[in-house]
């Protein structure tokens, strides 16, 4: 397990360094922290450590949002918080996804956890209340 603390915002390009270091061949991350912890904010640093030029946000509404590396790989995006049961991971094609080869990044895993692979990356967020953030990196 890596662990990245950080003070402020401007250092959370060690924590998505990190993130992409640990990947170790996975691809599936599976991203946990309270609303507000900054799920999406990390995953945009990660995005644009990959040299995407995509505008990253959660895709809250449309479950998964797809942004493009700087060499053309597609990047998954996954937002599962509004979903109320697991068909409805079903019924977007979640194992087209999953088991592609091509990067997914999941916020709000709790809602999907049967649905995950074996090989899984976990990165858990906490906060320290203020600016602060600790990532947990498995």
């Amino acid at each position: 397990m890596t662990t990245v603390s950080i003070d402020s915002l401007s250092e959370l390009s060690r924590a998505a360094d990190a993130v992409i270091a640990a990947l170790d061949g996975r691809t599936v991350v599976a991203f946990y922290g309270a609303m507000g912890a900054g799920k999406t904010t990390l995953i945009s640093s990660i995005m644009e450590r990959l040299g995407s030029h995509d505008a990253v946000t959660s895709p809250t509404f449309a479950l998964v949002n797809q942004y493009d590396t700087s060499d053309g790989k597609p990047v998954y995006h996954f937002d599962f918080y509004r979903i109320n049961k697991t068909e409805e991971a079903f019924d977007l094609g979640y194992e087209e996804y999953f088991y592609s080869g091509d990067l997914c990044l999941i916020e709000w895993p709790e809602k999907v956890e049967e649905l995950l692979p074996d090989d899984v990356m976990t990165v858990r967020i906490e906060s320290d209340g203020g600016s602060g953030r600790t990532f947990f990196i498995d």
